[in-house]
């Protein structure tokens, strides 16, 4: 099977995450999406549904990941906008998702809260890699204060220079912006835009321009 044809037949195929493509087995979750919903990892396998179970009928490909990872850290908004925007950015192909806890942050996860919302979190990002077709599941960490996470990253600040190929980690602030302490501390600082864009917005717009670049 050349790499052209296998391509076409993993985004036309509906996509799970297994434990073993060798030995591929579903979930209960899993087997609702296929059999019910049919509206994964760095290794694939096209397989063909055996009643209730599924049987493989290709051979494993591996794919590489990017060389280059795309990293969005966003401090936490409320109520399920992180689930919203960790959906989309798995969609647009981020390699890390990070939480931020920003100095203005109005809304921070103290454990056990912070367990239970990353996990479902993590649960969202592998669905949406179901969705969209996509080998590589991101990881989704966090919340970490954003002062650690600030000084590899490129500040996403209205009235910066424009944001550019190289900018692969990008870090959007709170509604109420960053402080000056966290500016002085991030790598660099890029405007996404000519407006001041909410959270979940910015968090698209960098992940949309990478996927732009790498495309």
């Amino acid at each position: 099977m050349t790499p052209e044809a296998a391509a076409s037949l993993r985004r036309s195929a509906a996509h799970v995450v297994v434990d073993d493509v060798a030995v591929p087995t579903l979930g209960d979750a899993d087997a609702h999406h296929v059999f019910r919903v049919l509206r994964v990892g760095d290794a694939w396998r096209l397989c063909r549904a055996v009643g209730s179970s599924v049987e493989p009928v290709g051979e494993v490909a591996v794919e590489q990941p990017v060389t280059t990872p795309t990293t969005i850290g966003f401090a936490i908004p409320k109520m399920d906008r992180p689930e919203w925007i960790v959906q989309k950015l798995t969609e647009l192909g981020v390699d890390r998702i990070v939480l931020l806890h920003a100095e203005r942050s109005v809304v921070r996860w103290v454990e056990p809260r912070a367990a239970k919302h990353l996990a479902k979190l993590a649960r969202v990002a592998v669905e949406a890699a179901q969705q969209c077709r996509r080998v590589f599941v991101p990881e989704v960490v966090g919340p970490i204060p954003s002062l650690s996470f600030l000084p590899t990253a490129v500040a996403a600040e209205p009235g910066e220079r424009h944001d550019r190929d190289g900018d692969h980690t990008v870090a959007i602030g709170p509604e109420g912006g960053w402080t000056e302490r966290e500016l002085a501390a991030a790598a660099d600082r890029a405007s996404l835009g000519p407006t001041v864009l909410r959270v979940e917005t910015a968090a698209l717009v960098a992940a949309a321009r990478r996927y732009r670049h790498t495309a």
